[in-house]
């Protein structure tokens, strides 16, 4: 018998993220106390009138297979969130919704990019992009956009990164694991330079849209040069509260679009028909939901970004969306405690694990070493009691 794992899935890294969320459940399961700050998750119920539709659903017999792009019902609704939220004008036919916006992110990916393809990504960035890519045998470009400059790539580096081999700028704004937020002038600059380069494809990754704080979301769809190749990917898992229904969506130009449906079409076909229905009373109802969970995380940013600026060491910007900060911890390089060395992010996470009992990210998950990123989606309660324990474990390091 041939045991023989594919080069494809070989070639892949595993998930830093769930890999360190699966250590400290591991930890939980024995009896130790963790905080989790290492989950990408809101920590709040979803709301009432949007459970209530699924139970609806439920009754109506929504228990068949959904269309391969989704009811039309829900992609009229997302339609409709563009229009109003964003001032962008979809039809229907331009929205595939998937198995949350993570499916529809590689869907994107696999149906744009070729074996030699470049995609350029500003890093720190989340942890599957550049394994999507890889998925693809895509090359991914990293440029590296530190915290003096906010965590946000200019003009000129995106000018220097484009060859003629580039066909993806995968841009996140709000960023995880920054919390970056672009401007409009800022996705400006960046859209007059992909003006300039008409083979560029540029995937937006939007799911945190709702999760910031300096007002208004600015998307770079709006820039009318670049309408017919910019992909939207959103979704319901973070603004309201459903990272566990799974629904997740592209809007993108009908060419990919189409793309994109034939190819979900082939391997999972439509989400969850309970789920969309539950999706659909989110974009339809009440969005009083969304600005009371925003607040709270605001006033968690605060919190956090208070505790964090007073440790010694740890350096820190403020970031203006998402729920993560992403202290700068190159400090503690070559500190020790007892037999443990800090010689890079990955080994100061795991000395806040076993030492503090709380579980962070390295920055190198993020294609950015240096750097640790703490979520801030849990009780104030565990963020105080998270950061005094790592104040401490950290005064032990000399």
């Amino acid at each position: 018998m041939n045991n023989e794992i594919s080069r494809r899935v070989n070639a892949l890294e595993p998930s830093a993220t769930l890999a360190m969320s699966q250590k400290s459940t591991e930890l939980k399961a024995q009896g130790v106390d963790v905080i989790n700050l290492s989950v990408g998750e809101p920590d709040f119920y979803t709301p009432d009138h949007i459970k209530r539709a699924a139970h609806e659903a439920i009754d109506a017999n929504f228990s068949f297979y959904s269309p391969v792009p989704g009811y039309l019902s829900l992609r009229e609704a997302v339609c409709e969130k563009l229009e109003r939220e964003n001032g962008l004008s979809f039809t229907p036919d331009q929205i595939v919704v998937g198995n949350g916006a993570k499916q529809a992110l590689c869907n994107t990916i696999l149906a744009l990019v070729n074996e030699g393809d470049e995609v350029v990504i500003p890093t720190p960035a989340w942890v599957s992009y550049v394994q999507m890519v890889n998925l693809c045998g895509g090359k991914s470009v990293l440029v590296p956009v530190g915290i003096d400059q906010d965590f946000k790539v200019t003009p000129e580096q995106l000018e220097a990164a484009i060859t003629e081999r580039t066909k993806v700028l995968l841009l996140c704004s709000p960023s995880n694991p920054s919390g970056a937020v672009y401007s409009r002038d800022e996705l400006k600059g960046l859209a007059d330079v992909l003006e300039r380069h008409p083979q560029v494809v540029v995937i937006a990754d939007e799911i945190y849209e709702h999760i910031n704080y300096v007002g208004h979301h600015e998307s770079i769809a709006q820039f009318p040069a670049l309408r017919d190749r910019v992909a939207i990917i959103n979704g319901v898992s973070k603004a309201y509260a459903m990272t566990g229904w799974r629904i997740g969506y592209v809007a993108a130009p009908t060419w990919l679009a189409k793309a994109v449906n034939k190819l979900q079409g082939q391997y999972t076909s439509g989400a969850s028909s309970i789920a969309q229905k539950a999706a659909e009373a989110a974009y339809r109802g009440s969005q009083d939901c969304v600005e009371e969970m925003r607040q709270a995380f605001q006033r968690r940013r605060d919190l956090v970004v208070k505790l964090v600026r007073d440790i010694p060491g740890l350096s820190l910007n403020e970031p203006h969306g998402a729920f993560y900060v992403f202290p700068k911890v190159t400090d503690y390089y070559g500190k020790r405690y007892g037999d443990t060395v800090i010689g890079d992010d990955l080994d100061l996470a795991m000395y806040l694990l076993n030492e503090a009992h709380v579980a962070t990210v390295g920055g190198t998950a993020f294609c950015c070493p240096g750097y640790l990123r703490m979520s801030y989606a849990t009780s104030d309660e565990n963020l105080i009691e998270a950061l005094a324990r790592i104040k401490a474990a950290l005064a032990k390091l000399e």
